[in-house]
């Protein structure tokens, strides 16, 4: 198994962690960059992580020079990153007609201008060493859009879009891009929808329940080997059935 440095931006969400620990399982140095605003997620992540090859940092995804400090400060710690997940995003869900200029530049600068701001610090480095591994995790409402969410579908549209276009930019430099599209996950924010709705949404997956963070977690990992060379440029839907398409 190879020694290879994975940063997971997000990484300490539901979601996130369940990436963190697959990387890790098999065998990458991994490192959990996301704020720590409240200390009992931190917390509660080094619980579920313990004993296991993976540190956390502090970074705002949002803020350009601070990535860039961020990850000049994992290189002289642990190396040149490898693979980045980019996982971080929020959601400020309004419909247009009430959503404010704050609501949709937080969205698109979490979810979208992050995506600018990691993969801009790391993929010089990968096309130099000739190996690099980038995942970005959109979303089905990126693929169908949903009411209330023109900022979130936007902001995970454009991933994908920009995922397209940097594949073909390093394909030759042994860099792949992905994105991959989730359903309704089980995690934290979808246990507070109202259980009426819940129980909506898990009659409208034609499996007939919501995803698993580990269901997400092993698509990305797959993503990250060393020998998923030829799929690039791809997004992997990953919903249940939710949203079927070719």
């Amino acid at each position: 198994m190879s020694k290879r440095i994975a940063v997971v931006t997000g990484g300490i969400g539901g979601l996130g962690t369940a990436i963190c620990n697959r990387l890790a399982d098999s065998g990458r140095t991994v490192i959990a960059a996301d704020l720590n605003g409240r200390p009992e997620n931190l917390d509660r992540f080094k619980t579920a992580t313990a004993g296991k090859n993976i540190h956390f940092v502090e970074i705002d995804v949002s803020d350009f020079d601070r990535c860039g400090q961020v990850f000049a400060d994992i290189q002289r710690e642990f190396g040149p990153v490898d693979i980045l997940v980019n996982g971080a995003g929020i959601t400020r869900d309004q419909t247009l007609r009430k959503m404010t200029r704050e609501q949709w530049e937080a969205v698109l600068s979490v979810d979208l201008d992050s995506v600018f701001n990691t993969c801009r610090h790391v993929v010089e480095g990968m096309c130099e060493r000739g190996f690099g591994r980038i995942v970005n995790i959109s979303s089905v409402n990126g693929q169908t859009g949903q009411f209330g969410q023109t900022n979130y579908s936007a902001a995970k549209a454009g991933m994908h879009g920009f995922t397209m276009a940097l594949a073909r930019e390093v394909a030759r430099r042994g860099v792949t891009v992905n994105s991959v599209s989730p359903g309704y996950i089980d995690t934290d924010m979808t246990r507070a929808i109202r259980e009426d709705i819940r129980n909506q949404i898990v009659q409208s997956i034609p499996v007939g329940r919501m995803g698993r963070p580990e269901d997400i977690a092993r698509v990305i990992d797959f993503l990250c080997a060393d020998d998923a060379e030829y799929m690039t440029g791809a997004n992997i839907p990953v919903n249940g059935g939710l949203f079927i398409s070719f």
